[in-house]
């Protein structure tokens, strides 16, 4: 019974064993032979798993030059590998590869599963033949399934990544409609030499053409990439890649290394890189760069995933010389740019529209449409701020310039400037702004807001000690002593909306105060000001000479962009003068009126308030009528009686008591000023 028991078990056994030694040797052998009899299967079940023709053959052939591997991850081999374009595409095919070798391992395939994007461990092809698109809605050539996950259309693009690709052949089309891409790129990428330790390098050559980003774009790419060798390592060696690219009128030239020029997450290099605008730039690479003049710079770049960090040796924009050092962070809610920016020189001219200004220069670069307003004569600029760059990317730079040319011939520049600009969630703050000029110094804080449709700019500054001959750059001719000289001290605290520098400027309110101290004003410039002839014939006979100034204080109210004086003089031991009216930055209108009160006898004056009105672009200087029609009329009825009692209307005295009572008004104002600081 045992003995029967026993045999029965050790028959079941050899069977087993005999069945598993079948079953290997089954699979042994259709590895061996590559599984022909799958051709068929195969094509109807990625067919209906990618819910896309799959074909190893044209259409009513049989599959020729058939093999599939299983152990280790999927090897394929065919003649023809033919998968179609996704329902809703107009082409015939997504790709089209002849004489295919392609490996997938199944850790890269459990990934793509998860929704990662799809890594080809290795392709070979003698030609290959691609349309790659994705549509405005999202929907890309890529996704696979009869219900393939759609991304958002402002989505980064992921395309299939590879271990290896080799291709004798290939030609690729690719269309983008959220990048608005329209590309034909031809690639060769063929075995070249057998390093030493048995790996070999494949000569790699890409040159696309096409637009991007509404621009023309044209790529240059050559690399000697290191392919696995036939036990599948790696080589960590960096290989050399050349890139020259053309975006419009900017133009790239890279010359660096990266572990893989397939695969470019990480490389490094020397660049340099111009053209008409930053934002030209800017534009194509989905980065926020201001407008600028025509640039060209260089440097080093180098990229770790998405990271990049830029090392700029020499910039040149317009006539600024600028250099700096940046690292850009796309991830997060927002890309981030952080890092330093320095250099010798910057002409605010050359930053025209990031200030709202554009030089003929930049006439080109930046496109401006000049506003009915600018059609008119109008001086302050009018370009509409682009608020939506200012939401689309944070930024924590330390700025430190040299000098800073204000982009004009009458003011001194800025020598240095260093300020902290932060831009965070569309807020664009300038903090610890620090200026130094004609010996002076400026300092405060400047902010522009645009969360909203419409930008608020407010500022904080505040001036100290700045000398005013050499601030402003009017030189006089023969030694004559400058038209005002002193130091000039002041605070503005202001604040505006608009969609513009003139918009902003045309709502200001607030207050600005300035004082001048230890100053002079030309001996000459108050005469005529205050029409006094004789004693202005005297300073053109013997020379102009400097006035000491005793005060001279402008208190000042802005309200809807309109500053009104609230108090506004200048007492010298000559004369004081006096100024009141409006001077509106919304109509760019003058309404100014200034009155000299002289402390003095003088024989011959006109003594009558002089009018500055028109407009910033035409001011047109006046004499009031009223008092200088009286003077007229009196002296011509003194002719009558006598020629020589002509003169007597014209004769002032001078009002020393109420020149005096000004001068202590404006000695108590700058004294209140003193004790504020």
């Amino acid at each position: 019974m045992n003995t029967t028991v026993i045999r029965t078990g050790s028959r079941w056994r050899m069977g087993l064993a005999a069945v598993l030694l079948c079953a290997t040797g089954g699979v042994a052998v259709g590895e061996w032979r590559g599984w022909p009899f799958l051709a068929a299967p195969l094509q109807n079940f990625l067919s209906d798993t990618l819910d896309r023709k799959v074909r190893f053959a044209d259409e009513g052939a049989a599959a020729t030059g058939f093999a599939v591997r299983f152990i280790g991850g999927i090897r394929l081999e065919t003649k023809l590998l033919h998968i179609a374009a996704p329902a809703w595409s107009n082409t015939t095919h997504m790709l089209r590869a002849e004489d295919v070798a392609l490996a997938l391992r199944y850790g890269d395939l459990w990934r793509a599963y998860q929704g990662e994007p799809i890594r080809i461990h290795s392709l070979q092809a003698r030609t290959l033949d691609g349309h790659i698109e994705r549509m405005a809605d999202g929907r890309a050539s890529w996704q696979f399934g009869k219900t393939p996950p759609v991304a958002a259309p402002d989505t980064p693009t992921r395309l299939p990544e590879f271990g290896t690709l080799r291709v004798a052949n290939g030609l690729v089309h690719y269309v983008d409609a959220p990048l608005s891409a329209n590309l034909d790129a031809t690639l060769s990428l063929v075995p070249g030499s057998v390093q030493a330790d048995g790996q070999t390098t494949s000569l790699v050559k890409i040159e696309a053409q096409g637009r991007y980003r509404k621009q023309p774009l044209k790529i240059q790419l050559a690399s000697s990439a290191v392919l696995p060798s036939e036990g599948g390592k790696t080589s960590t060696l960096p290989v050399a890649v050349t890139l020259n690219a053309t975006v419009g009128r900017a133009q790239l030239d890279f010359k660096g290394t990266a572990p893989d020029a397939l695969q470019p997450q990480n490389f490094s290099g020397d660049f340099s890189l111009k053209g008409p605008s930053l934002a030209a730039v800017g534009d194509p690479l989905g980065v926020t760069l201001p407008t600028t003049a025509a640039f060209k710079t260089n440097g080093t770049l180098v990229k770790t995933g998405g990271r990049w960090q830029v090392v700029v040796k020499d910039a040149t924009v317009g006539a600024s010389r600028l250099n700096g050092a940046f690292t850009y962070e796309p991830s997060g809610r927002v890309p981030l740019l952080s890092g330093k920016l320095g250099g010798s020189r910057l002409l605010l001219v050359d930053l025209g529209p990031v200030v709202g200004t554009t030089s003929a220069e930049m006439a080109d670069a930046a496109a401006p449409v000049a506003t009915n307003a600018q059609a008119k004569g109008r001086v302050l600029p009018d370009r509409a701020f682009d608020l939506p760059a200012l939401r689309a990317m944070d930024a924590n730079v330390l700025i430190n310039i040299g000098e800073v040319d204000l982009n004009t011939s009458y003011l001194e520049p800025l020598e240095p400037l260093s300020v902290h600009l932060e831009l965070q969630g569309g807020v664009l703050r300038l903090h610890h702004l620090v200026a130094r000029t004609a010996q002076g110094q400026l300092r405060g804080e400047v902010a522009l807001d645009g969360r909203a449709q419409t930008a608020l700019w407010t500022a904080d500054l505040r001036w100290d000690a700045v000398r005013l001959e050499r601030w402003l750059k009017i030189t006089r001719t023969n030694g004559a002593p400058p038209y005002v000289s002193g130091q000039l001290y002041g605070e503005a605290k202001l604040a505006g909306q608009g969609r513009s520098t003139a918009q902003i400027l045309a709502s200001l309110q607030g207050t600005a105060r300035t004082t001048l101290r230890n100053g002079s004003v030309s001996h000459l410039g108050v005469e005529l000001a205050g029409l006094d002839i004789a004693q202005g014939l005297g300073m053109l006979v013997k020379g102009d000479d400097a006035l000491p100034v005793q005060c001279a204080v402008a208190d000042l109210v802005a309200k809807d962009g309109s500053f009104r004086p609230k108090v506004m003089v200048v007492d010298t031991a000559d004369s004081a003068v006096w100024i009141d009216g409006s001077l509106s930055l919304a109509t760019e209108a003058l309404d100014l009126r200034a009155v000299v009160v002289p402390k003095d006898f003088s024989p011959l004056s006109v003594r009558t308030p002089i009018k500055v009105q028109g407009t910033f672009s035409n001011p047109q200087v006046s004499l009031e009528k009223g008092p200088l029609a009286k003077k007229a009329a009196a002296s011509l009825l003194l002719a009558l009686v006598n020629p020589l009692a002509a003169v007597i209307p014209w004769i002032d005295l001078g009002d020393a008591d109420a020149a005096q009572r000004g001068a202590a008004g404006c000695a108590a104002l700058t004294q209140r000023s003193v004790g504020k600081k």
